[in-house]
């Protein structure tokens, strides 16, 4: 034991060293106009500049929500949607829940970073679990989730994309593609407006 007390400072000093290489990148140091350095300045990635955006996405919302699939009755009224956004596990996810009506379920869909992404996980109401990437677009107010992969039962079909288009800070929209066992998409439209 007497052996340990001296060595075990110099390795919690090695780990902490090892830790610090494997982050990779210095931050970047500001400079004044004089050229003098000052506080160092965080570079934040696109992927987390993005995640940033969702999380002002957070609280209630409603709406409506249409259907325009081949075939649907075109009188059909649009459906209303309960939709709420919590940022959880200490800013690290993005939880999304939402209701509609006449349905008895309510899917799930986490928002979170991995690495220089941001990645998307759909726990669907079919039992499957499809996985997207963003895309964003250049004026950053449409979020486009490109199908990554999914795993579970297809039977019933899969979710194949996700996007989210910012109006303003308490309207914004979301589409859902489904592809159904045969293949064929079908796309929910969602209007919604922040709940007061």
């Amino acid at each position: 034991m007497k052996l340990l007390r001296p060595i075990l400072p110099i390795l919690l000093l090695s780990l902490t060293a090892a830790a610090s290489a494997q982050t990779g990148a210095q931050p970047a140091v500001a400079q004044s106009p004089s050229g003098a350095q000052t506080t160092p300045v965080a570079q934040q990635s696109e992927a987390q500049k993005s995640f940033d955006q969702l999380k002002t996405l957070a609280g209630t919302w409603d709406g409506a929500v249409t259907m325009p699939m081949p075939g649907a009755d075109p009188s059909m009224p649009p459906m209303h949607v309960h939709v709420v956004l919590r940022v959880t596990s200490t800013g690290n996810a993005i939880h999304h829940e939402m209701t509609m009506e006449g349905r008895p379920d309510d899917p799930i869909t986490m928002f979170y970073l991995d690495g220089d992404r941001l990645l998307v996980t759909h726990y669907c109401d079919a039992g499957n679990r499809p996985r997207f990437a963003a895309r964003v677009s250049p004026d950053g107010k449409t979020f486009d989730f490109d199908f990554l992969d999914v795993s579970g039962p297809l039977n019933y079909g899969h979710m194949q994309h996700v996007a989210f288009t910012f109006i303003d800070a308490n309207h914004h929209n979301e589409e859902w593609t489904f592809l159904m066992p045969d293949g064929k998409p079908g796309l929910a439209h969602f209007d919604l407006t922040r709940a007061k």
